[in-house]
């Protein structure tokens, strides 16, 4: 096994010397580079460092992320480890790519609004600010994050496909990422819809049927990120690598260094 995790730490750093890596241990005790970004507009959880650790707070069933990055970022991994420390209610925990405006393609392992409430893997596509034309791409049943246990989460997004991994374990995936330009041409058709034909006295809004709209450009670029609903969680050890991403954090270090910070992170696992 310990033959396996060095193979794994030596790879990665192989990979590192031609592709961008940027990397977040939250050792420095600050976020200045980091951009809350809430579901619905939903006040601010809490996002602080403790113990070297990233510790975020989401009070309400609304997802709230914490990203990185920006509109030029495209094909890219971001992963990170994870450890739910309370989960009150129904609740995720969410790693995000292509954001871009209010606009992102975000994948979640937690419970799934059903009449079973069944925990899920799913990954949506749509407008962040306003999810109600929503594109779920990918559901499946997977078991719930254990309460404080570290997981690893991975979301590889390359093109128009999308893969996503929990532990090391690729649970969806490949799957096509939706067009934007339909969602925000839909979106625009349905508001509209919404102001012409308004609820009537018992608050029932009219059927709405969306016109067929084409192809168009999809979610080809945009930042990253990470987050929660309706649960308390720690993250540590975020590495995103790409061929256009910039280079930093940790990285900035002695290449023995290196090692040690990523021998550390595993170590967790």
């Amino acid at each position: 096994m310990k033959l396996i995790v060095i193979g794994s730490a030596i790879l990665l750093f192989t990979v590192s010397a031609w592709a961008g890596t940027f990397l977040e241990n939250f050792d420095n005790g600050n976020l200045k580079a980091w951009h809350a970004f809430n579901m619905r507009n939903a006040p601010d959880g809490t996002w602080k460092i403790v113990n070297d650790e990233l510790h975020g707070v989401s009070q309400d069933g609304r997802t709230r992320l914490l990203t990185i990055g920006d509109e030029t970022w495209d094909d890219y991994t971001i992963e990170f480890n994870v450890k739910p420390l309370k989960k009150p209610g129904l609740g995720n925990i969410a790693v995000a790519a292509r954001i871009n405006g209010a606009w992102a393609v975000w994948c979640m392992i937690g419970d799934h609004p059903s009449p079973f409430n069944i925990s899920t893997v799913s990954c949506v596509a749509g407008n962040f600010r306003d999810p109600t034309p929503l594109f779920f791409f990918g559901v499946e049943p997977h078991p719930p994050l254990g309460l404080k246990v570290w997981s690893k989460l991975k979301l590889k997004v390359e093109g128009n496909t999308l893969n996503f991994w929990i532990n090391g374990k690729h649970v969806l995936g490949p799957v096509k990422l939706p067009n934007r330009q339909t969602f925000e041409r839909r979106d625009a058709v349905r508001k509209k819809h919404l102001e012409e034909h308004p609820a009537d006295e018992n608050g029932n809004l009219p059927a709405f049927q969306p016109m067929q709209l084409g192809r168009f450009q999809s979610f080809l670029t945009g930042a990253a990120g990470l987050g929660l609903s309706n649960q308390t969680a720690r993250f540590d050890s975020v590495i995103i690598t790409g061929d256009n991403i910039p280079n930093s954090g940790g990285l900035s270090v002695s290449p023995k260094a290196k090692l040690t910070t990523r021998w550390g992170s595993l170590k967790r696992l």
